[in-house]
């Protein structure tokens, strides 16, 4: 299986809202004690063993916008079927700063590391944990700002709840691998914020 985190390469870069993928990655790599840090296809990547499979760890190279460059080769060269074995983790300023959603397919909905992807693997069918990056006092002002908020370092305290977050990215990812999208929707979807959520539908 194929865990891409999105992001933008550069220390300048590391702790904005649009390098949440990138972040959930390498907590993931730090759960294993392993670095993200074998080049390939455009990518810095590493392999894990979770729930008994062979998962590869992988962070684009590339800029955000090109993302889907670095993916369709990796999905190329390691064989992968996107609809069955791609998990991409990415940013999403529309979701609050402190949730994620999962999603088994669907539309870019403008982010556009996801765009590059859709465009490069020509289809919208691979799925996605979207990783909350807004906040309930600031989200109508992030939307305005757009490019400069995403792009800006984060608050020690929004580090702090994003922190928290990527913990369960992280036991998302496990989840996915052991039992499927659906089973994490399920888990995930339905407790998160701990209020009950509409199932594994999403808008």
């Amino acid at each position: 299986m194929l865990v891409v985190g999105l992001g933008n390469p550069g220390i300048e870069y590391q702790f904005t809202p649009h390098n949440a993928g990138f972040l959930a990655v390498d907590r993931i790599a730090d759960d294993h004690r392993v670095a993200v840090a074998n080049r390939r296809c455009r990518a810095l990547t590493a392999r894990v063993e979770i729930a008994g499979r062979e998962v590869v760890l992988a962070k684009p190279e590339t800029f955000m916008n090109l993302s889907g460059l670095s993916i369709a080769a990796l999905v190329e060269e390691l064989d992968t079927d996107p609809r069955r074995d791609l998990l991409v983790l990415y940013d999403e300023l529309a979701l609050p700063l402190g949730s994620l959603r999962i999603r088994e397919r669907g539309s870019a909905g403008g982010h556009n590391g996801a765009k590059s992807i859709c465009g490069a693997l020509r289809t919208e069918d691979w799925a996605r944990i979207r990783i909350g990056v807004g906040s309930d006092g600031e989200a109508q002002s992030a939307f305005r700002r757009g490019k400069d908020y995403l792009l800006t370092p984060m608050r020690k305290t929004d580090l702090a709840t994003l922190d928290e977050v990527l913990d369960r990215v992280a036991k998302a990812v496990e989840v996915v691998v052991a039992g499927g999208i659906n089973a994490a929707m399920n888990e995930f979807n339905r407790r998160e914020n701990g209020r009950e959520q509409n199932g594994p539908a999403e808008e």
